[in-house]
């Protein structure tokens, strides 16, 4: 399992699936990568989207809208625009499932999305926003533009061409946000914020303030979603998991917290989201 691809997908083998483009410097510094997916409804039930601490931003090449239930799949979707941002959230999304499907779509690294958007990132944090609202007309341009492309590839470089005519080398990120990221990144268990706070140099309070403008959660629950992600790529690697050990591992109080906290963020115990895997390719 690539983790950096399938972060918020939970499909085994998703290059069979998905087609990936990575961008070139400077997006590289903020995106993670570009995805294009094209496919039918087969009968199966429609997976969560599941939280990663990070921005996405999608094009629904087929039709103007996208719509979305909430982890507890309620009768009634919020419906959107055809091109939207998608907010941190800190919990599982539901796609509406069409009979087709065709989507492209940016993954930002944690952060990454902040000099797009002219906003502080916790404002979207657990919603969905129209990206015409954020950037306007040439929202509209950019979708119109996309459908038409004929190739995968013209689709990517006009989505490139326009997240680089959006970047703003002049918003101010604080150091102490790109420097905690590193600090989570680099520990499988994550510190407290309160160790993080004296790492940057801040106080509690500006630590998450700046934290949660750049990136759209604070801290904390920033940092419970990458342990759950790096629960999965544990638990994918491994086909009899020891838990007790990937608790005590991961940092998590016992076996108990962590099958909590997976459920939380995925909708199923440990043992469950693996079997679906199994059967689900």
């Amino acid at each position: 399992m690539n983790s950096s691809k399938s972060q918020q997908f939970p499909i085994e083998n998703i290059e069979q699936v998905f087609r990936f483009y990575k961008p070139a410097p400077p997006l590289s510094n903020h995106v993670d990568s570009f995805w294009i997916f094209e496919g039918s409804d087969s009968g199966r039930q429609t997976e969560r989207i599941l939280p990663t601490g990070t921005l996405e931003l999608v094009i629904n090449l087929r039709q103007n809208e996208l719509s979305f239930y909430d982890g507890k799949r309620s009768e009634d979707a919020s419906r959107f625009s055809g091109a939207i941002i998608s907010g941190a959230h800190g919990r599982g999304l539901v796609p509406d499932n069409p009979k087709k499907i065709h989507l492209i779509g940016v993954h930002f690294k944690p952060g990454g999305a902040f000099p797009f958007l002219g906003l502080p990132a916790g404002d979207l944090a657990d919603t969905h926003v129209d990206l015409e609202n954020i950037w306007g007309a040439s929202a509209v341009w950019l979708r119109e533009r996309v459908c038409e492309a004929r190739t995968s590839n013209e689709k990517f470089r006009l989505l490139e061409q326009a997240l680089l005519g959006r970047l703003n080398d002049g918003v101010d990120q604080h150091y102490a946000v790109s420097a905690a990221l590193e600090m989570f990144r680099k520990h499988p268990a994550p510190p407290r914020v309160r160790e993080a706070a004296k790492y940057v140099g801040l106080s509690q309070r500006r630590f998450i303030q700046a934290f949660k403008t750049e990136v759209g959660l604070t801290p904390k629950l920033f940092s419970r979603i990458q342990r759950f992600q790096r629960t999965r790529s544990v638990i994918h690697r491994d086909p009899s998991p020891d838990w007790a050990s990937i608790a005590l591992d991961l940092g998590y109080f016992d076996q108990s917290h962590l099958i909590r906290e997976f459920l939380e963020f995925s909708g199923h115990s440990p043992t469950t989201y693996l079997n679906r895997q199994r059967i689900v390719v």
